[in-house]
């Protein structure tokens, strides 16, 4: 009889704790759990046709945002071709990370200025990023702030990064200077900064002049992450090689900016859970 009321009593006491973390203000409780919900979806877009480093990176990519999927928390797919989704199909996606490649031909363009002009959200690595003047994409070019390559450092090494503002959620709690792992870094012309839309985030710090040993880069504007405010973007300058997930800030910085553009899905913050 004593054993029996000892298990009711620790069932009771169990009971009383899963309602503290679940009932209650907000304030109040130290967690919310979703349960077996998934919160929200992501595709991630890559191709194997490119550089050694930016397939490892983008290899390394994946299976970084899989191992964020332990719990079953959100969802994550991966496509080399986005033409082979439907616009309803792939407005279903929270975000898109594109791991190291812009989309390709008329038909993937076309998908991809419909998904972010109708609320779409995206995450840009590297050359993802990359325009020249042979790629004749006038909407991206202004989606990503106007900028075309100008130089890059080589070969890919650490740099000490910066950040340009602490007041935004993708930068809130990294610290104001850090070093990032070895990659190759991206100048552009015009210096993205130069574009009213435009928010960079955090950018090279000039103690790094010059900087290369190869090719070698002097001075100049920087930027490393940065987002349009037209849109539900971030684009960051880091993505070359196989060491880009060896630096716990580095993830962190990546991690901040998933949940940042998954926050701000216009049907709603996945992360707040009605009450």
């Amino acid at each position: 009889m004593k054993k029996a009321a000892a298990i009711i009593f620790i069932a009771l006491a169990a009971l009383l704790a899963t309602d503290h973390c679940h009932g209650g203000n907000r304030k109040d409780r130290p967690a919310d759990y979703a349960g077996s919900r998934i919160r929200f979806k992501v595709l991630i877009h890559y191709t194997e046709y490119a550089e050694e480093a930016h397939v490892q990176f983008a290899h390394q990519t994946i299976g970084f945002f899989r191992k964020l999927t332990t719990g079953n928390g959100f969802i994550v797919d991966v496509t080399t071709s986005l033409d082979s989704y439907s616009p309803e199909e792939l407005q279903k996606y929270d975000v898109l990370i594109s791991a190291n490649a812009a989309p390709q031909g008329p038909e993937e363009r076309k998908l991809f200025e419909d998904y972010m002009e109708n609320g779409g959200g995206w995450i840009g690595f590297h050359a993802a990023a990359y325009n020249d003047r042979n790629t004749r994409w006038p909407w991206f070019l202004e989606f990503i702030g106007g900028g075309v390559f100008k130089c890059n450092n080589w070969p890919p090494q650490p740099a000490l990064v910066r950040l340009e503002t602490r007041r935004h959620p993708v930068t809130k709690n990294l610290p104001k200077e850090f070093v990032i792992p070895a990659s190759e870094f991206y100048q552009w012309s015009p210096e993205p900064k130069s574009d009213k839309d435009i928010k960079v985030l955090a950018s090279l710090s000039d103690r790094n002049y010059p900087i290369g040993l190869k090719d070698i880069v002097y001075g100049g504007e920087w930027p490393l992450v940065w987002t349009n405010r037209n849109y539900r973007m971030i684009y960051l300058n880091m993505g070359h090689g196989d060491e880009s997930y060896i630096d716990a800030v580095q993830q962190l910085l990546f991690i901040n900016a998933l949940r940042w553009i998954v926050s701000t899905n216009p049907e709603g913050n996945p992360f707040n859970d009605k009450l």
